[in-house]
């Protein structure tokens, strides 16, 4: 392999240090730094990383994609915040569980894609290195000129540059748009585009679900799903979270081939804010239905400490590898 690839794949010295910091515990502000923009201390507490039995031979962690928020390099130009993020478009096999491997295109060696972060108003300008052996393009879902809506292919070895400002506020996905899409998705080139409003919103322990799926014999039907790119991860993982403290859920259905998920969680209810456009929830409930593409923000905090299954309430995607836990533990002190 390529030092290149080898440079791509340790992601950038923040992440790094957040990463550190996670594994030991830290408060939310800390991860909520927006680039040199400092936050009030606050008591949101993340729970530390659980170890794993390294079971499977991964590029990326889906324990730490959760909360891997990329804010870009922060630049003033012309009186302009500008965030700029770089990625690469690569081939990577990727072990789905003990006895599958996978061949994803992917961006920076991981699936989903990193989620990329800015607040509303700011420039972004997205640096697509295309170093994999396909075309490719980076589409945004949002508002955006035409020249930067991703719809022309980008060859091997070329690079190309979308620049747009950062509007409305609120969950938008990306992803591959050379046909055919469903293959270039379904191979795992897709991520999260999260505009934070120019107020914010309240302090919460936040993390990011992208429910993805294999179709494993390029039949257009999938034989795996997963959240944040492995199946069953969260199942064999529990995600630990503290009892009474808010979490916030950016979720996003980027499942080819069915038409329609929905996400469920056990004994509890969430504040529905759909397509993040409010801030203000729309509704309450304990399950909701998306289209492909289609992606919300959930609140919830669990009341009872114990372990919680979360998962779609169709059984067949869920006994496939969309199943999952939260390990809720007493409160943060």
């Amino acid at each position: 392999m390529s030092d290149l690839f080898h440079l791509d794949r340790l992601k950038t010295r923040r992440q790094f240090i957040q990463w550190g910091l996670l594994a030991g515990g830290i408060s939310a502000a800390a991860l909520k730094l927006n680039a040199g923009k400092a936050q009030a201390a606050n008591s949101v507490k993340i729970p530390p990383i659980p170890k794993t039995d390294n079971y499977l031979d991964l590029s990326f962690n889906p324990m730490l994609v959760l909360r891997d928020f990329d804010y870009g390099t922060l630049k003033e130009e012309n009186g302009q915040t500008v965030r700029e993020f770089e990625v690469y478009a690569h081939s990577t096999p990727i072990q789905l569980n003990s006895a599958i491997t996978f061949v994803s295109w992917n961006l920076n060696d991981r699936v989903p894609a990193p989620t990329l972060r800015a607040t509303e108003g700011d420039r972004v300008r997205i640096i697509f290195h295309n170093q994999d052996g396909h075309s490719h393009s980076l589409h945004f879902h949002g508002t955006h000129p035409a020249e930067m809506d991703g719809m022309t292919s980008i060859r091997r070895d070329k690079t190309a540059v979308y620049e747009f400002d950062a509007e409305p506020y609120g969950v938008h996905p990306y992803h591959c748009h050379v046909a055919p899409i469903t293959r270039h998705v379904g191979k795992g080139l897709y991520g999260l585009f999260i505009v934070d409003p120019p107020e914010g919103r309240p302090d919460a322990d936040e993390m990011v679900m992208v429910m993805g799926a294999y179709d494993l014999d390029s039949d257009g039907v999938n034989e795996l799903y997963a959240f944040n790119g492995i199946p069953n991860y969260y199942r064999d993982y529990p995600i630990p979270i503290y009892q009474n403290q808010l979490i916030r859920l950016y979720i996003l259905n980027m499942i080819e081939f069915d038409p329609a998920v929905t996400f469920h969680i056990h004994a509890n209810m969430f504040q529905v804010y759909r397509t993040g456009r409010s801030l203000e929830p729309n509704e309450e409930s304990d399950v909701i239905t998306m289209g492909t593409a289609e992606r919300h923000i959930l609140e919830f905090a669990y009341k009872y400490p114990g372990k919680y299954m979360f998962h779609p309430h169709q059984d067949y995607i869920a006994e496939h590898g969309c199943m999952g836990y939260f390990d809720v533990i007493s409160e943060a002190v």
